[in-house]
Order: C-alpha cells, then structure tokens, then sequence
C-alpha cells in the first residue's frame, strides 16, 4: 500500500500517482487455479464434482458438517482495504459460530478470490465461485463496478448475493430476487450530506467529485438528486479514472467553481489525494464524503489533512461497546485476530456474517437457497445483538445513516457540521 499522503506531499502535483489497472487473468485466483478458503490455499471442494451425493453434498455448497460461502472482493491494489476489512468481518463472525459448534452442526467457511476491483476480474471469480468452488452464497462484494458485473451472473445461478459493500440504487431494484442488502443506499447517504451541508452550514456552492464509473455516476445521481429537490446544481464537478490517484485536472476543475463544499465520491486513495493537496493549496473547502471510501483508511492516508473531514456512516461506531451488537463485534474481532483494530469496514463486514448466520439458523438442517432467502427477506426482522434489519417490501435492511468528522486522526459523531 502507498504510504501516507504527508509523506508524498513533496512531489509535484502533476506526478500524483496513477496505480496501473490489475489485469483479470493475474488477479482472479490469487496466482493459482484455486480458492483461499479460510486463509489457507486448498483444492476446489468436492461439491464442484458431478456426483455431488458421494461427496456429502446436500445442497449447493452444504455439507454433513459445513457450508461454504464465497468472495470475490479487492484484495490488493488501492480499494484492498475494503475487501481485507470486510473479509475480516465476516470472517470473526463465522470463526465465532464456529466455536459454538457452527450452525445446526456444519462449520461455516469462506472461499474467497481478489477481484483487485476491477469489473473483469468480479465476473471471472464469480463465475468460478460457483461453478467450480460450489459455494451456496457470495457475501461480501465489494464495490458498484464488480457488483453490476457479477450481479447477473449469481442471479443466473439462483446464488444468494448477500450484503455487497455498495449503496448502489441497482442492487435495490424490486425485479432481484437474490440479492439481499444490508446497508443504506448511496441516495440516503448523499441526501443527508446535502440537507447538513445546507442547514449547518448555509453552504450554497456545492460541488461534487466522482469516480468516473458506475460507482462514482451512482454517488454522483444521489448528489444530483439531492441538489435538485432544493432547485440547486453543482457549481463544479471533477471526476478521475477508477484505481487511479490521478485527480489534478479534477481539483483544476472544481477550483473553477469557487465552491464551499464539496462531495467526494471515490476510494480512499484518491480521495485522500484530492483533500490533502487542495489543502495543501490553501483551498478551504468543506469536504464529505461517504461511506465506501474505508474511514479508517482515509484517516491514516490522510495524517494532519483528515481534520474536519466528515464521513458519513451506515454502521455504528466499532468502538462504542455500549451497543451490544458492538460489544459481540468487539470480543469476535479480538478473538479471531488478536491484533486487528476495528473499524466501519469490519463491522459491517462482521453484520453481513451474522446476518447470513439467521438465515441458516432459522432454515435448520433442512438448508437450501431459496429457503435462506425467503427468511431473511421475507420472514420476521433480522436481530443482532439490538440492531435491527427490517427489509419487510424491499431487500434493504437497514436505513440507518450517521454523520462523523475526523478529529485528531479520530472519528467523533458530528452533532453539526
């Protein structure tokens, strides 16, 4: 990973880094023909053999005494934050049913695959996740692009595709019948970005700068959305290559508009890149951005430049052991890897885990796909620990959005902007 922007401050801005696109061939089995299960390389299961009977195989993906999910996540280039992290998650909370037994007796265990965020890559590994892996769901998708791409490819299948790491509006459309969300949508996000902006502080001028893909155009229509129920436009948008730092002829861009505030709709890295030099150049912009761009990565790129960038969250504070679910997330991420600090990311990671952990339970030993479905999205809310999904006419759960601010190289709640 780059090293921290305050120590690339030196060179020119028109040297930014750009990090080169990860071909799909060389990132799609993490060098090898196989999946990393459990941290560990193994062969394919033998669900992916055609006597599936013989195998012990009851179901796509279930076992006498295991269920396999798969993910097809970025585990390396400048989103791999986010696929490590939300990997993470899940992983502490299959790792915590297992040490109870698993679920009605079978260990839960994840198959996973670097997608290096690129849309080929997502439609490769998914596609081998489930035909030659034989995983019953994928859980854990991290980003729009890969999402749109591997999205019809499970559904093709009758694959659940659980909690991807995206407030894309797609993923929400009612004609899906096996995606199930867990988080709030980019359009709630930005919504609540623009009316703070507003109300706390009687900004005017707001520009907007995205990542030029589906993800960014996603963050970008919710901007938009919001803007205009006011009767507002953007004053500037910028917009910069995806797995790209390469953000000079944005910040050039969004100079023009002489803006108060703007939103920021991207990955860590270039995000981090655009505050730190437009600060850098003496620009006093408020800056916000939403929740895929990895909190805890954003504020250790950006060292001194993070104060007073605010964040919005869909997931509570991971340190808030107050909060019960908090509290199970907390003694789970120590128990699995002792020296992990929590974040956003895992904890999100960790809901998604045990959201699908429900599923199982209340499907019994009589597991099957269209079972799990039916009782996360269409059976009584999901309760973890006091944090409620309710999906009742859609397939979101929770519609929960929580404005924090960098302070001190920390995230604090924002009572106001």
């Amino acid at each position: 990973m780059i090293g921290p922007l305050r120590r690339r401050l030196p060179w020119a801005l028109g040297v930014l880094a750009l990090m080169p696109a990860v071909a799909a061939a060389c990132t799609a089995t993490n060098g090898a023909d196989q999946p990393r299960i459990g941290g560990a390389t193994r062969p394919a299961p033998p669900e992916a053999a055609s006597d599936s009977a013989s195998s012990g195989a009851t179901a796509e993906g279930v076992f006498d005494d295991s269920v396999l999910f798969g993910q097809s996540a970025a585990f390396s280039g400048p989103a791999q934050e986010l696929g490590l992290n939300m990997r993470l998650g899940i992983e502490a909370a299959f790792a915590e049913a297992n040490r109870s037994g698993g679920v009605h007796g079978r260990r839960l265990e994840l198959a996973f695959r670097d997608d290096a965020y690129e849309p080929e890559a997502a439609v490769t590994n998914t596609q081998q996740l489930i035909d030659a892996d034989g995983v019953f769901a994928l859980i854990g998708e991290v980003g729009t692009p890969t999402s749109r791409s591997a999205t019809p490819v499970a559904a093709a299948s009758g694959v659940p595709f659980i909690a991807p790491f995206t407030g894309a509006e797609f993923l929400r459309d009612d004609d899906w019948r096996n995606i199930i969300n867990l988080r709030s949508s980019y359009y709630q996000e930005t919504e609540e970005i623009v009316a703070r902006l507003i109300a706390d502080q009687r900004a005017d001028r707001i520009a907007v700068m995205f990542q030029d893909d589906s993800f960014g155009r996603a963050g970008y229509r919710g901007v938009l959305r919001a803007l205009d129920r006011r009767g507002m436009e953007p004053v500037a948008i910028g917009l910069y290559p995806r797995n790209t730092a390469a953000v000079r002829t944005a910040l050039l861009d969004l100079q023009q508009g002489e803006p108060d505030a703007v939103v920021l709709v991207g990955a860590y890295e270039p995000v981090a890149a655009l505050i730190a030099w437009a600060r850098y150049l003496g620009e006093d912009w408020t800056f916000v951005t939403i929740s895929f761009v990895g909190a805890n990565a954003l504020a250790e790129e950006l060292g001194p430049f993070g104060d007073g960038v605010y964040v919005t969250q869909v997931v509570p504070f991971p340190d808030d052991d107050s909060l019960p679910v908090v509290a199970s997330y907390l003694d789970a991420l120590a128990a699995h890897d002792p020296g992990a600090a929590p974040g956003f990311v895992s904890l999100e990671g960790y809901l998604a885990g045990r959201m699908a952990i429900v599923g199982l339970q209340r499907c019994g030993r009589d597991l099957s796909r269209s079972c799990f479905l039916d009782e996360i999205l269409r059976g009584e809310p999901v309760e973890i620990d006091g944090f409620e999904l309710r999906f009742g006419n859609d397939n979101q759960g929770s519609d929960a959005v929580f404005l924090t601010v960098i302070r001190g190289g920390r995230y604090v709640s924002a009572g106001s902007m």
